[in-house]
């Protein structure tokens, strides 16, 4: 499968994180696979597994925001085989946040992992979350 086909499903993706920032979880929907073994990490809650979990959390996820828009998104890395590809990016965004009434500014390091199926790259795994500096020991230890 050509290289821009991928790079026009990461150009979706990046659609689609614009749409969620508006309060809308169907771009996102649509780009993820039909199959039953998807699953979306996201800083609302644990991870969700299958089509219809991964469906009901984005809708979730997208309910805490609105009128928001993309501001910029830094690839850091992208391992790409014949059917299967990882990118790793740093998405940057404004957007209001449940009932606030500022826009404030949002970032999230995510990982998402596309499969080639039937000619098309489809979303099969995004993880997304606030770290995005460095932090002490300390700090992300549980006890």
């Amino acid at each position: 499968m050509a290289m821009n086909d991928l790079d026009r499903a990461i150009e979706q993706s990046h659609a689609a994180l614009d749409a969620i920032l508006k309060g809308d979880p169907g771009v996102y929907q649509s780009l993820y696979s039909y199959a039953d073994d998807v699953t979306l990490g996201n800083p609302f809650g644990p991870y969700a597994r299958g089509r219809r979990n991964v469906e009901s959390t984005l809708a979730g996820a997208a309910s805490h925001y609105r009128d928001g828009e993309v501001i910029g998104v830094e690839l850091i890395a992208k391992y790409v085989s014949d059917e299967l590809a990882c990118v790793v990016e740093l998405e940057r965004g404004r957007t209001k946040v449940g009932g606030g009434a500022e826009l404030v500014s949002v970032a999230v390091r995510v990982t998402s992992v596309f499969r080639l199926e039937q000619s098309e790259w489809k979303l099969v795994h995004r993880h997304a979350d606030p770290i995005t500096t460095p932090r002490p020991a300390a700090s992300v230890i549980s006890k």
